[in-house]
């Protein structure tokens, strides 16, 4: 049985005191919720913070973002060594933000993922369709396409490493959310890309739902049998909102 992940996307938000508020709230409130894995990815800057504030907890510190190379004249990159220095277990990559703003393609994100496995970082990949995207059916398709990237430069025992996380764009920050069974349907076909490349790998790897998922919609949705956790984003910075989240993981 997949065991469950909550993972924290602070995007660009935080500061030290906040964090540190945020931070302790969290843990205080993990002792009576912790039945699942949980994951915070925080802003490069304050990885120092978090590390130590971590320290002894069963939180893992993600980032959320990483250079596809490994070192050298890339202003303003972050390479995986810096990761593994404050002992991030995480990474996010492809995320909706990054593929709009800074025009990511599939074949980066690709690259990113593959350089986060090889330094032993577990890359978060995400993957997701515009709202024209899904009222011209083409969920399948662009989810297929993004993932199949990723898989078509991983030998097949690397596929178990990695986490996915399916982002409908047209639900984050819209207050709009897929209904459970929509959020389930592109779970499944994600699996089904999953094992194309290596079948038993496909029933270990865990599917996150990334679509404004909050306390009021998490039990229903964590209840999906393809649904294996979130990827948070707004409600990941109110401690009270994050910690229901990972209650509801039960």
């Amino acid at each position: 049985m997949r065991r469950k992940l909550v993972a924290g996307n602070w995007k660009m938000n935080g500061s030290l005191a906040a964090n540190a508020a945020l931070l302790a709230e969290i843990k205080a409130g993990m002792a009576a919720v912790a039945v699942c894995d949980v994951a915070l990815c925080a802003p490069a800057p304050y990885f120092a913070q978090c590390q130590a504030e971590l320290a002894g907890s069963a939180i893992a510190l993600g980032g959320q973002d990483v250079s596809a190379h490994a070192a050298g004249a890339y202003t303003g990159e972050i390479a995986v060594s810096m990761l593994q220095d404050f002992a991030c277990r995480y990474v996010i990559v492809g995320h909706s933000e990054r593929r709009a703003y800074h025009a990511e393609t599939d074949e980066l994100v690709a690259q990113k993922a593959l350089r986060a496995l090889q330094a032993g970082v577990t890359p978060i990949v995400c993957v997701g369709e515009t709202l024209g995207e899904r009222e011209a059916g083409q969920t399948d398709t662009v989810v297929g396409r993004q993932l199949q990237a990723v898989l078509n430069v991983l030998e097949a025992g690397q596929v178990s490493e990695i986490v996915v996380a399916y982002e409908p764009v047209w639900a984050i920050g819209t207050g709009k959310t897929a209904t459970p069974q929509m959020a389930q349907d592109v779970h499944m076909a994600l699996r089904a890309k999953l094992a194309e490349k290596n079948s038993a790998a496909a029933v270990e790897v865990r599917i996150l739902y990334g679509g404004s998922m909050k306390p009021e919609n998490a039990v229903e949705l964590l209840a999906m049998p393809d649904i294996d956790g979130g990827l948070i984003g707004g409600a990941a910075l109110k401690a009270a909102d994050f910690l229901a989240i990972v209650a509801a993981a039960r």
